[in-house]
């Protein structure tokens, strides 16, 4: 428990320590009611004190007003009618100030997990200078510069290992128990631990834009981000609680005035009573309360599990997804490319495979990527000018003042040269020297390992329907489809009519169901946006990816896409369950309050108890690992 928190426990203890030794000790009256208003105050200083400062900023209407009103009054019919009797008022501000202390404890539990989260910031870095290390702080460290990182230290910034081999704890990223083996020539990102070996990182990125400031960021904005259901909460109460003081206002005056005008006894102090009464069950603590604190802490443990969700509204989206939309390279295969064949070549292989690694040499695509590591060499980009990328079809450049078009059959096409087409499954690079085909590259993605258990599990958790784009020749599409049991593929795409068809799609769907798009690549940022929830994938995305989506993974697994669901459908599940209970509770309770059936007792179940479950059953949107 916080210093807070603990002495917000100590003034509870004294003041119900007072309040039942006052109900045994015979003393005079005038000692007794000292002893009983220093209970009071000892308990509910701080709801008056509050109250107080409401009224003074023109912010009357809230839960504190409604304590005081109701607590006050009931001391004012105390001493009206000379009972002595306090109890009431001082166990409305105990029982108050017990859901108080639970809504606390609640939100620091959440706030624990985010907090697990955030100390993934590294407050260091460890630069080597003069054979000494020198520490400092990671916004100084420039793109480019190697830093050492000890066992045991957090690895600040994303970069490359140049030196040293170890194992990474990744848990606080991922929510991935195993450590991962990490070598030279590895990528690492920040917010890793170094567990055992010394490492030396070439920093690719500034500390601003590594990963652990991304997620930081992410986490930060999620609070901002509203749900539905909490804008009607929030809505709600602004209404509901004015609406109530009125309510209680007339009760008070209206049937005692009704019984005059009947010449009956005008009863004033009962109808007084049934209206404080009224005041105390109508506070919407139990809504206010628990709606906001199950969505906070559902994006606590979501992300405790590698689950990054930007915000309560996207919780709520995610929820009701019924259609996910999957781009293919990055998302459901690795994206690690392997040159696996060079076919119809007119020219040896390695020449074909130099002008074609040259030609791609400014390309950052991962097919890119397999061709220059296939060459095997240094890249010489002065070999290389006059380069032309056309979208969606491949590019034409000059190495070494020789024309190269390397692409798929619709750049050939476009360019009218006569190609071989290729039996074997996998991407087809087409290259053609100076206008004449020059032979193709055999290019094979490989499947991730969950793939096809994510597909799976989607569709156990009531995903209806799963599809896959892609720009990729049909028959490799078709096979992947078919391997991981996607029920719908759409091929050969450019960027643009990606978008096309997540717009076909959402015009397909029943309307209350949500459409979610996965994808991890530059190219996939309009259609993350253009989605009804966009989720990409964190540890190896582009960062337009990861600031277009409303859910990032971190670390790249499609079984969190199924998981990340049925947290969000537990969430909401939670959110309605206490929606529900507040209501029906609270609705009673005032019909009985109105025609004076509830007293004082029942009137703190409605608020306080009513509270704590509500906050005891938020608290279960914590666990969630074995969703």
């Amino acid at each position: 428990m916080t210093k807070k928190q603990t002495i917000m426990l100590v003034r509870i203890l004294i003041a119900a320590a007072m309040m039942i030794a006052l109900n045994f000790l015979a003393l005079p009256m005038g000692l007794s009611t000292a002893l009983y208003m220093a209970a009071y105050l000892i308990i509910g200083y701080d709801i008056l004190r509050k109250a107080v400062k409401g009224i003074l900023n023109g912010q009357v209407f809230d839960e504190n007003f409604l304590m005081a009103v109701a607590t006050i009054g009931a001391i004012a019919l105390a001493i009206y009618e000379k009972s002595g009797d306090y109890n009431e008022a001082i166990a409305v501000m105990l029982f108050y100030q017990v859901g108080e202390l639970f809504q606390s404890y609640a939100v620091g539990k959440s706030r624990r997990n985010i907090t697990a989260l955030m100390d993934i910031r590294p407050d260091y870095a460890n630069i080597e200078r003069n054979g000494q290390l020198e520490k400092v702080d990671p916004d100084e460290v420039e793109i480019g510069t190697v830093i050492v990182v000890q066992p045991g230290e957090k690895v600040p910034i994303d970069g490359i290992i140049i030196e040293g081999n170890s194992a990474l704890n990744t848990s606080a990223l991922t929510g991935e128990s195993l450590p991962r083996e990490a070598a030279v020539d590895d990528e690492v990102i920040s917010g890793c631990i170094n567990m055992t070996g010394v490492l030396k990182i070439r920093t690719t990125k500034e500390f601003g834009e590594s990963t652990v400031s991304k997620i930081l960021e992410l986490v930060e904005e999620s609070s901002s981000q509203k749900s539905k259901s909490e804008d009607f909460i929030s809505k709600f109460a602004k209404v509901y609680t004015p609406l109530v003081c009125i309510a209680a206002l007339l009760l008070a005056v209206l049937p005692p005035i009704g019984n005059m005008l009947m010449g009956n006894p005008a009863n004033w102090a009962n109808w007084i009573y049934s209206a404080l009464t009224f005041l105390v069950i109508s506070c919407p603590c139990a809504l206010v309360v628990s709606v906001p604190l199950s969505f906070f802490a559902g994006i606590g443990g979501a992300s405790k599990e590698g689950v990054l969700i930007k915000g309560s509204n996207y919780m709520e989206t995610l929820s009701q997804t019924k259609v996910v939309v999957f781009d293919k390279t990055g998302t459901l295969t690795q994206g690690v490319f392997e040159v696996n064949g060079i076919h119809h070549n007119t020219m040896e292989e390695e020449k074909l495979l130099e002008y074609a690694a040259l030609a791609e040499c400014s390309s950052s695509h991962p097919i890119s990527k397999s061709l220059q590591r296939a060459y095997g060499k240094e890249i010489d980009r002065s070999r290389v000018t006059d380069i032309e990328e056309i979208s969606g079809h491949g590019l034409i450049a000059k190495v070494d003042g020789v024309e190269v078009a390397a692409g798929n059959a619709k750049l050939m096409q476009r360019l009218a040269i006569p190609y071989a087409d290729c039996s074997s499954v996998g991407t087809i690079i087409h290259v053609a020297i100076n206008g004449e085909y020059a032979g193709h590259i055999l290019i094979s993605d490989i499947e991730k390992p969950n793939s096809k258990a994510a597909i799976s599990a989607l569709k156990k958790a009531g995903v209806e329907k799963t599809v896959m784009l892609t720009g990729d020749a049909k028959r490799v599409a078709d096979r992947v489809a078919a391997d991981l049991g996607v029920d719908e593929v759409h091929s050969e795409l450019l960027p643009g009519d990606k978008v096309t068809q997540v717009e076909k799609l959402l015009a397909a769907k029943p309307p209350k169901a949500k459409l979610a798009f996965v994808g991890d690549g530059i190219n996939d940022a309009p259609v993350l946006g253009r989605a009804d929830i966009g989720i990409a994938m964190g540890a190896m995305g582009s960062d337009a990816a990861i600031e277009a989506a409303d859910v990032v993974l971190m670390d790249d697994d499609p079984m969190k896409i199924a998981k990340g669901i049925k947290i969000s459908r537990k969430c909401i599940s939670i959110v309605y369950q206490n929606i529900t209970l507040a209501l029906v509770v609270k609705f009673i309770c005032l019909a009985l309050g109105a025609i004076g059936r509830a007293n004082m007792w029942m009137a703190i179940f409605a608020d306080v108890g009513v509270t704590v479950i509500a906050v005891l059953n938020a608290i279960r949107a914590l666990r969630v690992h074995n969703l």
